[in-house]
């Protein structure tokens, strides 16, 4: 068994709808399980339903355009095929109900009910056109395997059920490949209510069913040739990371290196499962390899640019120092607001963190504010540079105001305005 993992650019369209069977067929005797991603921009165009729904607007003219470009992909791609144009009906009814109704009140919450909408369409589409081109698969409902705990929007799996709820809900294949198309992103509760992992969580769905299933591998098919040692949208004479330790790689999706999840790479290590990173534009190009070797892990400069970033200086209205008390007090708010914190700096009176400007930040920002002074500074980057030199550090600031800047043997960080 092999995994693959579409992202939403693969399929982004009906074109890419097609690209993808292209792809298998390639694979014409492997078993294989297919993660896919939301089509194209539509997980930032649910959000936008999200917070629109949230603040008592009417998001009925943002569904109408979304549920448009979705039956013209299925109209391009399998126009003859009423039963998954009923079920898609049946799905955009469901979020309309769903939108009449007030919010509950917890946004993560009415988030993931919206939010994971897209993965549904976009799988059903998929397996609906690879059973038309002649790859014969069944689709899978991804919420019935993965059961998750109740943290909305950065749900927890629940490792332990994942043996029994594959047994019960896992198709069964009596003769040809076993072809399994699935969602990325999303799990469910024990109580049935749907949960997501974290933006860009389709990676760590591969790697979830992957574990369980004991995969060969993961392959997750992109529209660059593999890792890079930068964004190569971004910068001139990147290098291509052929080969990257699982610890290499950690740290890199780590610090924010957008090409896998952070959590994709854990479950995969404990099992010795590699990971591919492909191009679904050129086959037959090598790519980049993950696994446990670490002797061929290359050492040139890698460096990642997070850009939409606040700076946050937080102080005790006293003056007093901070301490372990204060600090415990701090984490536990930035875990409830679901505010993950990409780096952290504590002098004698004030503890600095850099995290994601996003809707999350300005709650938690006012609780804060009823115990401390709490400065706030946006429109920032973050860099960190992997296996630094002096001529790359001096390129990527050059001109730019340095706010914090922090170093280690390996890694060099900066928040830069």
């Amino acid at each position: 068994m092999k995994v693959f993992k579409f992202g939403g650019a693969s399929v982004k369209d009906a074109a890419g709808v097609r690209n993808v069977a292209k792809v298998l067929s390639h694979f014409p005797d492997d078993d294989l399980l297919i993660v896919v991603s939301a089509m194209g921009k539509t997980t930032n165009a649910l959000e936008a339903v999200v917070w629109g729904y949230c603040d008592g607007k009417d998001m009925s003219a943002h569904v109408e355009a979304l549920r448009k470009s979705h039956f013209l992909v299925l109209a391009e791609a399998v126009p003859a095929n009423t039963a998954v144009r009923a079920e898609l009906i049946l799905h955009f009814d469901k979020l309309q109900d769903l939108l009449r109704r007030p919010p509950s009140g917890n946004m993560d919450r009415d988030y993931d009910q919206i939010v994971s909408m897209g993965e549904l369409w976009s799988s059903l589409i998929l397996s609906a056109f690879l059973n038309e081109a002649g790859f014969a698969n069944k689709w899978l409902d991804a919420r019935k395997v993965v059961r998750t705990d109740d943290h909305f929007r950065e749900a927890k799996v629940q490792w332990d059920a994942l043996e029994d709820r594959s047994m019960v809900h896992m198709p069964s294949f009596e003769q040809g490949p076993m072809r399994l198309v699935t969602q990325g992103f999303i799990g469910s509760t024990e109580d049935g209510l749907t949960t997501t992992l974290g933006r860009e969580g389709s990676d760590f769905s591969a790697a979830i069913f992957a574990y369980q299933m004991g995969a060969e591998s993961v392959t997750i098919w992109k529209d660059v040739p593999g890792m890079f040692n930068a964004d190569p949208k971004l910068f001139p004479d990147t290098k291509l990371l052929s080969h990257i330790s699982y610890r290499e790689a950690i740290e890199l999706s780590y610090f924010g290196a957008s090409v896998i999840h952070p959590r994709t790479l854990q479950p995969l290590q404990k099992k010795g499962i590699p990971l591919f990173v492909r191009s679904f534009n050129d086959v037959n190009a090598p790519g980049s390899t993950i696994d446990h070797r670490s002797e061929n892990d290359s050492l040139i400069p890698s460096f990642i640019i997070k850009p939409g970033q606040v700076l946050l200086s937080i102080t005790p209205r006293d003056l007093s120092f901070i301490v372990e008390e204060n600090l415990s007090g701090i984490f536990a708010a930035f875990a409830q607001h679901g505010v993950r914190i990409n780096l952290m700096q504590n002098s004698a009176v004030a503890f600095t963190v850099c995290v994601d400007n996003d809707n999350r930040v300005k709650p938690l920002v006012m609780e804060l504010r009823r115990e401390y002074e709490v400065r706030w500074n946006e429109g920032l980057e973050l860099v960190t540079v992997r296996h630094y030199d002096d001529a790359t550090l001096a390129k990527l600031t050059a001109g730019k105001e340095i706010l914090i800047e922090q170093r280690s043997r390996n890694t060099a960080r900066f928040v830069v305005r």
